[in-house]
């Protein structure tokens, strides 16, 4: 199953320059802890909930006063492209420190966001099945 048919589609997208404080509120409103940055048609950042605590309310920044532009992970932002398949996914996933990654279909533009917490349900789900299988096929215990 391809990355495309997996990635969360409903990725909120903030604009360069929008106040921290204001990201915080939509990331409150919406209930997730990440979004994108874009400032053209490619992925220009990402922030998370973690990213704040570090580098704004750590440093005792102001959030109204802090652009996001100041505390997001910038580019080379890692995307993962939607045609990607499983094994291609985790070997990304094992070379970065990174839980959360944009997803973009072949012309460039953003389309998802993939987690890697949405990467382990998955592979559970496929051992799970595996497991199935080979219950029905084994003897019975």
């Amino acid at each position: 199953m391809s990355l495309g048919n997996l990635c969360r589609r409903n990725i909120v997208i903030v604009k360069s320059g929008t106040m921290v404080k204001d990201v915080t509120q939509t990331m409150e409103e919406r209930n997730i802890g990440c979004v994108v940055v874009n400032g053209t048609k490619d992925v220009f950042g990402i922030v998370t909930d973690r990213d704040i605590l570090l580098r704004v309310v750590n440093k005792n920044l102001d959030p109204s006063q802090t652009p996001i532009d100041d505390v997001m992970t910038k580019e080379p932002v890692i995307t993962f492209r939607e045609d990607m398949e499983l094994p291609e996914i985790l070997e990304e996933v094992q070379k970065n420190a990174f839980r959360r990654y944009p997803v973009a279909d072949s012309d460039g533009n953003l389309v998802g966001l993939i987690t890697l917490d949405d990467v382990i349900v998955l592979i559970s789900k496929e051992m799970a099945n595996v497991a199935n299988i080979i219950e029905k096929e084994g003897p019975i215990l």
